[in-house]
């Protein structure tokens, strides 16, 4: 509230205003020209000096406002003044300015803190605007793109024309990888963007991580597993025809010599035969496998046309409906949009969704009630996809690592290449195969495409 000072000064500045204006009226009826002048000034001086005695507060906070927006933490308003009601004013606005000088000064600390944090990150991080002017790039990025100082994505030029188109036609929420060659070395790149608005201004956050570590122990994880399931295989087959061998080879042999023919019995004669013909069949088994081999080996390269989502899903149904046995199993379709088309080789495709529908019948076959979809659409990246789902008894944790493996298998039957051969056709599409269990509850395998 306003003092009774301020009261006071207000009333004796309207009063004295409200005398001039009479003695301004009086000065012109009666045509006193000199007292008129000298009133006319008086009164402009004193309406002046009454509109800067109203808004000096409002000066005050504009003041206040302006040294906030500028940054000026230093301007202090005089707590000495005659009048109670500024000085309370000037005692609250310094208060407050105070505390925004100590917000303020904590927000740098936490920027200074979140920029060291970032200068120290592993990873390469860079913003640009839509104009290719570059806002950060930490100095994880420069070192991996041994370029500095980075101020325009034009720059990348000069690193790698290819490495630069990417940055110029990134999209956001895209995927890339890429190897980048130097004098000193190659280096594998996989970038990831997400897009930022600040203060109404677009921007794009382009994340860059070296994975030639990973990928090397990727590798060679992959080369193990590999190598544990053929030395499993080849083992299986080798291991009876060595026995069988041995066994015949003491039938024809002992004490170092030749077993005469007229020693031999029948009944030798005829486990020989048996035994030459498990040999056979153990051999037929082994080319077998070595042939499944350079089948996954030789994936050809896809013939890609555009395919309407709907038609390939309704072949898939036509073939997949012909093996359900009983009522108690569905096999059901879905496509959304219903004009979704894929850019894909269609016979490629259409055997990699036969072999996921099997597995799927499969799964769900001593399950009561036992269900699988196909179902593709479009995801909220706008990448296009087809989920082979089943509630059947699910994966284990323990062997979710291995199922893509070539010739791991859980079943009886088959020669455990399928997922393995699927996995190389999505790879040559450009896309990839993910699978997420629920055991007991839900199956999913996802195709995703470019």
């Amino acid at each position: 509230m306003a003092s009774r000072n301020f009261y006071i000064q207000l009333i004796l500045r309207v009063i004295f205003l409200t005398l001039t204006a009479i003695a301004l009226a009086f000065s012109l009826s009666y045509k006193w020209y000199f007292t008129l002048g000298f009133i006319t000034i008086l009164l402009v001086v004193q309406v002046f000096s009454l509109v800067t005695f109203i808004n000096s507060t409002n000066r005050k906070i504009a003041y206040f406002f302006d040294a906030i927006k500028n940054e000026d933490f230093t301007l202090r308003f005089p707590e000495g003044v005659t009048i109670e009601s500024f000085k309370e004013l000037n005692k609250s606005l310094n208060r407050v300015n105070g505390l925004i000088q100590e917000v303020h000064i904590q927000l740098q600390i936490r920027e200074k803190y979140y920029q060291e944090i970032l200068k120290q990150a592993s990873i390469g991080i860079m913003t640009f605007n839509e104009k290719g002017h570059i806002l950060f790039a930490n100095p994880t990025l420069e070192r991996l793109l041994d370029y500095s100082p980075l101020n325009h994505i034009v720059q990348i030029k000069q690193v790698d024309e290819n490495l630069y188109q990417i940055f110029k036609n990134f999209q956001p929420f895209q995927r890339k990888l890429f190897q980048l060659t130097n004098e000193r070395e190659q280096t594998q790149l996989a970038l990831k963007s997400t897009p930022l608005s600040l203060d109404g201004q677009s921007l794009l956050l382009v994340v860059v991580q070296d994975i030639h570590k990973e990928l090397e122990e990727k590798e060679t994880e992959s080369w193990v597993r590999l190598i544990r399931v053929l030395t499993h295989e080849i083992m299986n087959t080798i291991t009876p025809i060595v026995s069988i061998s041995d066994s015949i080879i003491k039938y024809y042999r002992k004490g170092g010599k030749i077993t005469p023919l007229a020693d031999l019995e029948e009944s030798q004669i005829k486990n020989t035969l048996k035994g030459l013909e498990v040999i056979k069949d153990q051999g037929g088994d082994l080319m077998d496998f070595v042939q499944s081999y350079r089948s996954l080996l030789h994936v050809p390269d896809p013939n890609k046309t555009i395919v309407k989502g709907k038609d390939l899903l309704e072949k898939i149904d036509v073939l997949m409906s012909s093996k359900l046995i009983d009522g108690e199993h569905t096999f059901s379709i879905l496509c959304h949009p219903e004009d979704l088309e894929l850019y894909i080789d269609e016979k490629q495709i259409s055997q990699v969704l036969i072999n996921l529908a099997k597995n799927g019948l499969q799964s769900v076959a001593s399950t009561k009630g036992g269900q699988v979809k196909m179902i593709a659409g479009i995801d909220e990246n706008g990448s296009k996809y087809i989920d082979i789902k089943d509630n059947g008894p699910g994966i284990l944790p323990e062997v979710m690592d291995e199922i893509f493996v070539p010739f791991f298998t859980t079943k009886s039957e088959g020669s455990g290449i399928g997922l393995s051969l699927s996995k190389r056709v999505m790879q040559l599409h450009g896309g990839g195969i993910q699978v997420r269990s629920i055991p007991n509850k839900e199956t999913v395998f996802r195709l995703t495409f470019v």
